[in-house]
Formats: C-alpha cells, structure tokens, sequence
C-alpha cells in the first residue's frame, strides 16, 4: 500500500515538520541556520516545513520576526507548497492578518488553533475558522484540548469541513479514537497525526499526514517510520516506533521544545536555546532526553 502523497492539490499532507527555530547567543532568529535547517529536513526526504507553531516558539516572536520566518521557509523550501504556516493567534482578525501575510509569501496552507485566549463555544469557533477561511489559504485545524480548553470534537470538525472552513485536522487529543469519529462525522476530512507518540496507531487509522516535532532531530529515520506506517508495513514499522518512542513522547510533554532541541544538538543538527520563559531542561529531565538520544543514535537512527 503507497503512502497518501503530498502533492500540489493537497499539500498539507505527509510529513510535515513542525520546525524548531534556531537562535544565536544574543537570541536573535539565526535566519541562515534557519533557512539551512528547511533544506536538510527536504533533503531528508520530509514533504514540508510548518513555520511558527508552538516549536518554533512562535508566541515569543515579533511581527516583523514572525514574518520573515515565514519567508524564510518559503524561499529556502523551494516550493510554497511545502510551507503549512503557523496562523494561530488571540485574536480572529489577527489569525487572518497572519494567513493574509502567508498567502503573499508564497505558503500552500496554514496551520490554525481554535481561539485559545478563553474558552470559546462552537459558535464563536465556527465565526473564527470562517473569518481565516475568507483569505482563500487551506486551513487545517488544530485540535489541542489540553493547551486550549476548547475541543474540536468530530461533530464541530465536521461542521466546520462542511462549511468549506477547514481541509484537514491536526489531531492532539492523545485519544486514538477520535480518528474512527472523525472519519464518520467527516469522511472528506484528511486526519494528520499531531502528536509524534501516536504516530503508528492513528497511521493505522487512516491518517495521511504527520505535524511532526522528532524529524527536527532524526528526519531520516522518522521519515522511514511514517512511510512505513501508513503503508501498514508493520514488519518494518514496529521495531522502527518502540526505538523511536522514547523519544516521541517528549513531544507530548511541556518542555517539548527543549527537549526536541536537546536532541538536535547530540545529533549535530541546530538546536541550542529557547526564548524565555522557557529554560534549559531540568537535571532529570536533561538526563533522560541524553540517554534516549545517545541510544537512538548509536542504534543507527537519525
């Protein structure tokens, strides 16, 4: 069975990385490690990047920053289909200021959260997804319940997919259930995996893309383990996940940028610091993202 393709028409398939941001010493965007760092993940095999999610810290960048990395991602992919930009705001006008500005560099979706500055209802999520829909980019939803306090359930994705508002979600629930829901409520619906340690199971499910976090650090080898999974090609995507896994779970977990980063830097990829309020991995934690790295990269994977 052949992986869903990324293509043109449906660029927001595949894998698509949700791109770490590199930064110099003073914390300012190290723009050519950025541009850099796109290359390498295409290069790799990935389909596209994702600029200005939440690993690309995206909530501690200025306007102008934010802008330019989008730009940045466009020209150095190459190709703006393979640019899924970060849209996501406290504000509706603002999110679709942001898609309006993706649109003009060149970027083939964007990525949006539901409000996340309160606890909206179905109808003010339904007005927000309208309101960035009206630019005209694709809009995948982002469904990420325990950050936003607001639940895209199967039947709002469905209303909002009716509505012509959304062509995919970003599935971050942690439930693999969700994917047989959506799947009913919504069968034109493209489900994309949004959290690296549920790859294999929501792949299984009929998902045809991944937002992914760990191919920032080893792009091959998750590259090897989504085309694998999606291809239900269990003999060869098994052993992949269980050595892998000690590592996706951290993207679930709230130092993932650091942790994503930390791997980056063993793996000789561009990791380094985060803006605060974020800070170094604890002892502990710093510990056990070394030990699992360290082992990943000895067993081969990168």
């Amino acid at each position: 069975m052949s992986a869903p393709l990324h293509t043109p028409d449906h660029p927001w398939r595949g894998v698509m990385v949700a791109t770490t941001l590199p930064l110099k010493d003073d914390l300012s965007i190290d723009h050519d490690a950025y541009a850099e760092h796109v290359r390498s993940l295409l290069d790799a095999g990935c389909d596209g990047v994702v600029p200005n999610g939440s690993l690309g810290e995206y909530q501690t960048l200025t306007d102008d920053e934010r802008a330019r990395v989008v730009r940045t991602a466009v020209e150095a992919a190459g190709d703006g289909s393979r640019v899924m930009a970060g849209v996501s705001a406290y504000g509706s006008a603002e999110a679709a200021r942001w898609a309006e500005q993706a649109a003009e560099a060149g970027a083939g979706s964007a990525l949006l959260l539901p409000p996340n500055a309160y606890r909206a209802d179905d109808a003010e999520v339904r007005d927000h997804y309208a309101r960035v829909a009206s630019v005209g980019l694709p809009v995948v939803a982002y469904n990420n319940p325990h950050d936003t306090r607001v639940d895209l359930t199967p039947r709002l994705l469905a209303e909002l997919h009716a509505r012509q508002h959304i062509v995919a979600v970003k599935e971050f629930s942690g439930d693999v259930r969700r994917a047989y829901e959506i799947a009913e409520a919504a069968p034109g619906l493209d489900l994309l995996v949004g959290a690296d340690d549920v790859l294999l199971e929501l792949a299984l499910a009929g998902a045809v893309g991944w937002i992914a976090g760990y191919p920032n650090a080893l792009p091959h080898s998750c590259v090897a383990l989504y085309r694998a999974a999606v291809a239900r090609d269990l003999d060869t995507a098994l052993p992949l996940y269980r050595a892998l896994h000690p590592l996706l779970r951290w993207d679930t977990r709230h130092v993932f940028v650091q942790a994503i980063k930390a791997s980056m830097d063993l793996a000789g990829r561009p990791g380094g610091p985060c803006r605060p309020p974020r800070s170094a991995l604890g002892p502990e934690a710093g510990a056990a993202v070394r030990a699992a790295t360290e082992k990943a990269l000895a067993d081969g994977l990168a």
